[in-house]
């Protein structure tokens, strides 16, 4: 079986492409407790357990240090967490989230999930993608195939049922990171014609300026509180929701408790979109980018789509719709748009006769070169970024560029490979080294000729030939600074063997629990001990062991949860 899925920065999913009552379509699957988000969450607790998903994030609020959130991040860096008494890299972060939802697939699914097609910023860059591959491994499973984001929202938004030569933009605002892509579909073809984002630029970000307006418009907060919030993550759910409720009302009010005091904040959505208009000012520059590099004016298109749920704020659907003249599309749920896609991408690999056969051209996001020295008005300049595939170049692709040597009798030419928009050399990503043996000549006499050939896997193949003595050199660069070699990958697999993985079928209790603490430590009085109360009557039925009588227990437990929640957002 293979299935599609999400990775996302604050949430994932994962989808099916298969018959149902009303004929073939996407299905997204539900995880334990019956959701079809799965928080990108993880959290260990005071006994060692690894908690995923919902139990890991309602756990952020209290124990900050022994959760993790947003750590798609970090993918491809040396970035490490600590939680409790041990250390996770991003990958292995991610494995875990990907090892639930193959876990919630198998048992929806009722047979092995051993392949996946997963989606990955367009902007991700080489070392990106192959974290998020390493991620998969460690996960258990083969990954089927990369596909970029605003691509897979093309495919669920049915591309190839378009009239031939449709052109669309796909606005994809996710939780951490940010796609612009430029698609056109024609005889049978879905080609990304330009691609640009910010892997740095998400609803996260908005949601930080919200926490800094609360804690600024909370006046009753001394100094000492208003940093301990601004280093924290205890006000991430009241500005969450706070964020929600401006997305439906002008203004609306955020209550919270520090030090035992309620403190209330009224925040209006104008003070809001005043506050965000640098991040909005952001998300303008790629969108002009793309398309720039499409060589299309906005009235051009004939769709613009909106993807992720960070697009529900109206600052961004106006800001959007000021941009293109005309009102953006958002026919799917925002947030499973991606994960749709994924699921036909997962379809379209193993033939899925309900399809009608759809062939996916990419770009390469960023731009590949070499660093050099130029000489410019008689002086010699190092750490000069050369390109030699330009960003938004459709893959796979060979380009060849010549240089000369730039010292007299040189004997050796090395090539340091990067790939980025910088045009300082050094500034820009290291993909590799190589050199290659040359004649010693006057500086200039010796040419060199550079290939660089990128197929659709991600693979750089370097070739380089001196014409004065005929010296070649070649190059394979498939690992980058940053990445998982085999050797790590192994160890990271006996690392995580010796996990202690809280039990699927006991998440749904877990989460009540650590929804009942968060819900505790916002509360005060008789409400609160009321809260205590009720998580004690319910820890009581788990240990009868009786399934029946924890059945009971918790669709009471829920419902009154379900009550304090409402209660408390005003």
């Amino acid at each position: 079986m293979i299935v599609g899925i999400d990775l996302g920065t604050t949430n994932s999913l994962v989808a099916v492409f298969r018959e149902g009552e009303d004929g073939p379509s996407t299905q997204l699957i539900p995880n334990a407790l019956g959701h079809v988000l799965t928080p990108s969450a993880v959290s260990v607790d005071e006994q060692g357990d690894v908690l995923v998903g919902l139990p890991a994030r309602e756990r952020a609020p209290l124990h900050p240090r022994d959760t993790a959130l947003a750590f798609k991040r970090w993918m491809g860096t040396s970035h490490r967490v600590t939680l409790g008494k041990r250390v996770f890299s991003p990958e292995e972060l991610s494995a875990l989230v990907l090892r639930s939802l193959k876990s919630d697939a198998e048992a929806h699914l009722g047979e092995p999930v051993k392949q996946a097609v997963i989606t990955v910023p367009a902007y991700f860059n080489d070392v990106q993608r192959k974290a998020t591959r390493a991620a998969a491994e460690l996960a258990g499973l083969e990954v089927a195939g990369l596909l970029n984001e605003p691509t897979a929202a093309g495919l669920a938004y049915g591309l190839a049922e378009r009239p031939d030569h449709t052109t669309f933009l796909v606005f994809d605002l996710g939780g951490g990171t940010f796609d612009v892509s430029v698609l056109e579909y024609f005889e049978g073809v879905v080609e990304v014609r330009a691609s640009a984002g910010d892997t740095r630029l998400g609803g996260e970000d908005f949601v930080r300026v919200l926490q800094d307006l609360v804690i600024q418009e909370t006046r009753s907060l001394s100094d000492k509180q208003r940093q301990k919030l601004r280093e924290g993550t205890s006000l991430w759910r009241t500005v969450e929701q706070l964020k929600r409720d401006l997305t439906d009302r002008d203004d609306a009010t955020a209550t919270f408790v520090v030090d035992g005091v309620e403190h209330h904040a009224a925040v209006t959505r104008n003070q809001f979109e005043q506050c965000a208009g640098e991040l909005l000012h952001r998300l303008r520059r790629p969108v002009e980018r793309a398309l720039m590099d499409a060589r299309l004016e906005p009235s051009e298109l004939q769709e613009v789509v909106l993807v992720g749920g960070a697009t529900r704020m109206p600052m961004v659907r106006q800001m959007v719709a000021r941009l293109f003249q005309r009102l953006p599309l958002r026919l799917i749920n925002p947030d499973e748009t991606v994960a749709r896609g994924a699921a036909v991408q997962a379809a379209l690999k193993v033939r899925n006769a309900a399809l009608n056969e759809v062939v996916l051209t990419d770009v390469m996001p960023y731009s590949l070169g070499i660093i050099t020295m130029q000489e410019i008005h008689g002086r010699k300049v190092g750490d000069a970024f050369s390109p030699i595939i330009e960003r938004n170049t459709p893959v796979p692709v060979s380009r060849v560029e010549t240089y000369h040597t730039v010292s007299d009798d040189q004997r050796v030419v090395r090539l340091d490979v990067r790939q980025g928009e910088s045009p300082v050399g050094s500034e820009n990503l290291q993909l590799g080294e190589l050199e290659v043996r040359v004649p010693p000549r006057p500086a200039g006499e010796v040419s060199i000729q550079v290939r660089f050939t990128y197929d659709a896997n991600g693979i750089l193949e370097v070739d380089v030939k001196e014409d004065a003595g005929g010296n070649t050199a070649h190059k394979v660069i498939m690992q980058s600074q940053g990445v998982m070699t085999p050797g790590q990958v192994q160890q990271a697999l006996k690392r995580m063997a010796g996990l202690k993985i809280h039990p699927r079928d006991q998440q749904e209790n877990r989460y009540f629990i650590e929804r009942a603490k968060r819900l505790y430590e916002d509360r005060l009085g008789d409400v609160r001990r009321l809260i205590g109360m009720q998580l004690a009557a319910f820890e009581a039925a788990l240990d009868t062991q009786d399934a029946r009588t924890v059945q009971t227990a918790r669709e009471k437990f829920q419902q009154f949860l379900d009550e304090m929640d409402r209660g408390f957002r005003l």
